[in-house]
């Protein structure tokens, strides 16, 4: 979307009244807050499927390194692990600022940002 448009779009929204626009972030959130839970269930079996895979944590991994005799498999599992816990990681912030903003309201004396 081009800057013209983004500008006529966000001019539309904050021209309806103030209850339209609540209502619309309100339901925007939930709906978004149903997908970032499924995300966050999905990441934590992943990174609990591998814990229990390979019996151990990988922070603990990380310190001690592959095994001398870590197959191609292993290799893959770890990248993969890396990716599900950071997922976690992330849904699990974006939920906590999104919790917020449907517990507290839009207008927020400082401005959140899910990647805080």
């Amino acid at each position: 979307m081009d800057d013209s448009v983004r500008s006529e779009v966000e001019s539309y929204f904050l021209s309806l009244p103030i209850e339209e626009r609540t209502a619309i972030i309100t339901h925007g959130a939930a709906i978004r807050l149903s997908e970032l839970r499924k995300r966050l269930f999905l990441a934590e079996g992943k990174v609990r499927y591998l814990a229990e895979k390979y019996q151990t944590m990988l922070p603990k991994l990380d310190t001690a390194g592959l095994p001398d005799d870590a197959n191609f498999e292993m290799h893959e599992d770890y990248i993969m692990w890396h990716h599900w816990v950071e997922v976690a990681n992330q849904a699990s912030k974006d939920i906590a600022v999104l919790q917020l903003i449907a517990r507290e309201g839009l207008y927020l004396s400082e401005p959140l940002h899910a990647g805080d």
